[in-house]
């Protein structure tokens, strides 16, 4: 109990010179410290002002995603019971550490990946189609086609989509499944192609173009990992509970891809103001928002006839 005070600070004992000038500097370097903004506090309520910023996803008159248009990668979720828990719709983010930024100025890479069930466009969930291949901005993505993601400019840093083979020192975090994250630098490792969802039509759709809004599978170009959240590996970080992304392709028993690794690339659809971005979002559609289901229309004339029929 030697180390505990006994006395309070106006009482001279012991060290108490020494004691009185490290208070007076302790409290110099936070009043500094609070000058220049580098409190936790401060960096922590710039970070969030900056990366919660709205933004305006790119209009969709003709339904195609076309290449420099700003997007949101949704995971549509899961509605019903499986090995992971039931999940919402999670949108694919920056997890941006305080920390890491320096002379707020922008987004240091590398910069960490998570899901996010806020689905409010923002400077951290939006995401900018770029070309690959030389191909000018405007022209639709089609299936198979090589592109890369980055974030917007300004506080965003134009980072990078970027993942790799996983190894011992690298790899995420709770799954130690391959790693994905953003980096500054453009290369084969930022390459990525969107691949139809249904395995038994892929090959009649390669080449063809990218509907928006639709689910659809990212694919890594290098590793040939689709892009996947896990539900079932959650953190808590400075913005809520999030969840883990990866790259890996779950498969069921018909060597399909699963739930986790269907993805939306969501856009503002004209005509749809009034409609949110979760009322876009239905994990058993496959169909673009505007589009009304032939199969429902023509079941509702099959059943009137049958009750004419009855009749």
């Amino acid at each position: 109990m030697a180390h505990v005070r006994t006395y309070s600070p106006a009482v001279r004992v012991g060290n108490w010179c020494e004691d009185v000038f490290m208070e007076e500097e302790m409290l110099k370097d936070f009043l500094d410290k609070r000058n220049r903004g580098e409190l936790t506090m401060q960096k922590t309520d710039f970070v969030k002002e900056n990366v919660l910023r709205k933004v305006d996803l790119s209009v969709t008159t003709d339904g195609w995603l076309r290449f420099g248009d700003v997007v949101m990668l949704v995971n549509p979720g899961t509605d019903r019971g499986d090995w992971q828990s039931t999940r919402d719709p999670v949108a694919v983010c920056m997890s941006v550490d305080p920390g890491t930024v320096q002379s707020r100025l922008s987004v240091q890479a590398p910069c960490p990946l998570t899901g996010t069930q806020d689905l409010e466009p923002c400077v951290r969930t939006a995401f900018v189609v770029t070309s690959v291949d030389g191909t000018p901005v405007g022209e639709p993505l089609r299936y198979s086609q090589s592109f890369a993601l980055r974030t917007t400019q300004g506080f965003g840093g134009q980072l990078y989509l970027v993942s790799d083979h996983r190894t011992f020192l690298r790899c995420a975090n709770r799954s130690r499944l391959q790693q994905v994250s953003l980096t500054d630098e453009e290369s084969f490792l930022t390459w990525w192609q969107v691949v139809y969802l249904d395995p038994q039509e892929r090959l009649e759709n390669e080449r063809l173009p990218v509907p928006a809004n639709t689910k659809v599978l990212v694919v890594h170009c290098k590793t040939n990992q689709c892009l996947a959240v896990l539900g079932n590996h959650s953190m808590w970080t400075i913005y809520g509970k999030e969840y883990e992304v990866t790259a890996h392709t779950f498969l069921d028993s018909h060597k399909a891809e699963r739930e986790m690794n269907h993805w939306i690339f969501v856009t503002d659809v004209r005509g749809t103001e009034g409609q949110g971005i979760t009322d876009k979002l239905e994990p058993t559609s496959n169909l673009v928002p505007n589009e009304t289901s032939e199969y429902d229309a023509h079941k509702g004339t099959d059943d009137h006839g049958e009750e004419e029929k009855q009749n």
